[in-house]
């Protein structure tokens, strides 16, 4: 279905793009930002922590983007071309229609943007305008024209170690420190542009088959969403969000990072903005269970070798998040030269975060390789050795405060999420000795795990409320504890949770649905100003619902949030009920996982299931690579073969 797609207010030409008027396209090495007007705003390359080159969503049209367009367009509709990330954006114009098709194709071992747009009747004036600015906006490179290996007339910037080309069907001409162009396209013409990066010391690259390699990355995204098997309840909105965290996911290293992009605010003009291009322990992990429910396997093994590999040394070192390829230099530092997006500053990179002691993060990530092992992957003595390891550490300092799920630069707490996390952790670990027979000190595990649950329940559960509160003493809630109904530490039903869930939504609920991670005046998080709805935690609603049975409630949650999405399905982190804008960064792995899991919640309660935390997951056999579903759970064999595509399919797998 097509949805007209919001346009910047006309009336005021300096306003910045809503953040739900962004599509994204990717190559699973990294992400780029078009707005519906066919302006690129974001894209790092070649990685998705590498620094911009196209950063005008933090600033200006000069801090760098690539624009192509029909200007006097009245009409701007978009899709993704069947469950791919092609975008189709289509301009109706007084005199004409055009469609622009582009991507960043897969499989080509390097980093391309083509973007090809056709006149499709009457005739269409065409806008083009090339503004390469390297280092996040702050470096104008050396542009001059170069001819490539056919003789081809090329255009080529420069900067260090960095180098942006431009070619097509006709290429813009300098206008200061700019490029740009303008002509007319009759019915049946169109034109073809391509940017490739490479390393600057290197020969421009062999030119690509733009059409071509359009319908082969259409037809890999389609093979790799073929090898799972999503389910049938909102499936439109699963199946984005499924192509969305693959998206986010490192073709390369395994890394699944948090978002695209960088420092877009949970408050207009407000401190709260965080570079989220990591990988976060935690979220890749809820990412991996949400891929493992749907029956996308392949991941676990290449994402377990990628933690394997970044959290490699003292255990006490573990870090909470990571570079994409396993790096742990996270140096939080201010990008001053940037504006920031409607002026919310500073514009971070890096992330300060990386050195907070989280208790929680290893229960997710143990939840994780739990539901590979269940899922039949086969434990290797290194990743086990990696678990023991870990969950050893633990034992000698779960008991101190730490900063939490919501990484509060305020003071440590004993925060209840965390702790529950914990028992997981030591939970998960002698469910490993005691049904898959792996080695371990079973008995002080089970000891600890016991222990952390007497803790809880005495000092993290306000009997006469009847709700888990935020942290010890408090006397509040936050949206996290919805999570304990994930985890097995209580049954979904029991009255002690289902207190909770009344009482978050007392406290949090500030629209149908949408949820308040938690309250900033009662909470010591170290920063100033408000956020919004937080979508994660609105999702988490319905989950803990239809963990506890009620469809119904999960349902009504759901008709709530899914319609928040954009035109083209993605998901923020943030939704202001008031303006109906999204807030952060986007698209955002959390929100989109979380959709997926609540959703596939819902469809076990409508059909009266309520396993326990991994009962539900599919087994998995492997051969040559390949992920295949048994029979008995309705899905196909295996993933469909698409002509003509093995080089782009292979990226993704």
């Amino acid at each position: 279905m097509r949805v007209p797609a919001p346009a910047p207010a006309a009336t005021d030409p300096g306003a910045p793009v809503p953040i739900e008027d962004y599509a994204v396209l990717g190559d699973g090495r990294t992400a780029a930002l078009v707005s519906s007007r066919g302006s690129v705003d974001w894209l790092c390359l070649p990685g998705f922590d590498s620094a911009a080159c196209f950063a005008a969503v933090l600033g200006t049209p000069g801090h760098g983007r690539w624009l192509l367009t029909v200007p006097d367009a009245t009409t701007v509709e978009r899709r993704y071309e069947d469950d791919s990330f092609v975008l189709e954006t289509t301009y109706t114009s007084p005199t004409g229609t055009a469609v622009v098709r582009e991507a960043m194709p897969l499989g080509d071992g390097r980093a391309d943007l083509i973007r090809v747009l056709t006149c499709t009747s009457g005739s269409v004036a065409v806008e083009h305008e090339w503004v390469v600015r390297l280092g996040y906006g702050s470096i104008r490179p050396w542009v001059h024209h170069v001819r490539d290996e056919d003789g081809e007339d090329t255009i080529r910037a420069i900067a260090g170690p960095d180098s942006l080309v431009l070619r097509g069907d006709r290429l813009p001409s300098p206008d200061g420190h700019r490029h740009r162009d303008a002509f007319r396209l009759q019915a049946g013409e169109h034109v073809a542009l391509t940017l490739t990066w490479t390393p600057s010391w290197e020969p421009v690259p062999a030119r690509l088959p733009a059409r071509e390699r359009l319908d082969q990355t259409a037809a890999a995204w389609r093979e790799w969403l073929a090898s799972g098997r999503p389910g049938s309840a909102h499936r439109a909105a699963v199946v984005r969000s499924l192509l969305v965290l693959r998206l986010l996911t490192d073709s390369e290293t395994g890394g699944i990072v948090a978002a695209a992009t960088t420092s877009l605010p949970e408050h207009l003009g407000g401190e709260r903005n965080w570079d989220y291009r990591y990988c976060w322990l935690r979220d890749a992990a809820m990412t991996l269970e949400a891929l493992l429910e749907e029956g996308y396997a392949e991941e676990a093994t290449r994402w377990r070798d990628w933690l394997l590999r970044a959290v490699a040394g003292d255990p006490s070192d573990l870090q909470i998040m990571y570079r994409v390829d396993g790096g742990r230099d996270l140096v939080e530092r201010e990008l001053a030269h940037l504006p920031g997006y409607a002026g919310s500053r500073p514009v971070r990179v890096g992330n300060d975060a990386v050195a907070q002691r989280q208790h929680d993060v290893l229960g997710e990530v143990m939840m994780a390789l739990e539901a590979a092992r269940e899922g039949g992957l086969q434990e290797t003595d290194e990743s086990w050795s990696l678990q023991r390891h870990l969950v050893d550490d633990l034992v000698g300092n779960w008991r101190e405060p730490d900063r939490g799920i919501w990484e509060v630069r305020g003071e440590p707490r004993h925060f209840v999420h965390s702790k529950v996390m914990a028992w997981t952790a030591f939970d998960c670990a002698v469910r490993a000795v005691e049904r898959h027979g792996l080695d371990g000190p079973a008995d002080v595990w089970r000891a600890e795990r016991d222990a952390v649950r007497a803790q809880v329940l005495a000092e993290g559960y306000d009997a006469e409320r009847g709700t888990f509160v935020q942290h010890y003493g408090a006397g509040h809630t936050d949206a996290a504890l919805l999570a304990i109904a994930t985890t097995g530490f209580l049954p979904a039903s029991d009255p002690r949770l289902l207190g909770t869930v009344a009482a978050v939504r007392a406290e949090l609920e500030i629209a149908p649905g949408l949820l308040l991670r938690y309250r900033t005046e009662r909470t010591d998080d170290g920063l100033h100003g408000e956020e919004h709805a937080f979508l994660a935690c609105s999702f988490w609603l319905a989950d803990a619902l239809a963990r506890a049975g009620d469809a119904v409630g999960a349902g009504r949650v759901l008709d709530a949030l899914l319609p928040l999405a954009n035109d083209v399905g993605l998901l923020a982190e943030e939704y202001d009920p008031v303006t109906g804008r999204m807030m952060g960064n986007v698209p955002q792995a959390l929100s989109h996982l979380a959709l997926v899991r609540a959703v596939h919640r819902y469809e076990l309660a409508l059909a009266g299931r309520h396993p326990g935390r991994t009962q539900e997951l599919p087994v998995v056999a492997r051969s040559a690579g390949r992920v295949h579903v048994p029979d008995d759970v309705g899905a196909p064999a295996g993933p469909a073969v698409v002509p003509g595509t093995d080089g782009a399919a292979a990226h993704l797998r």
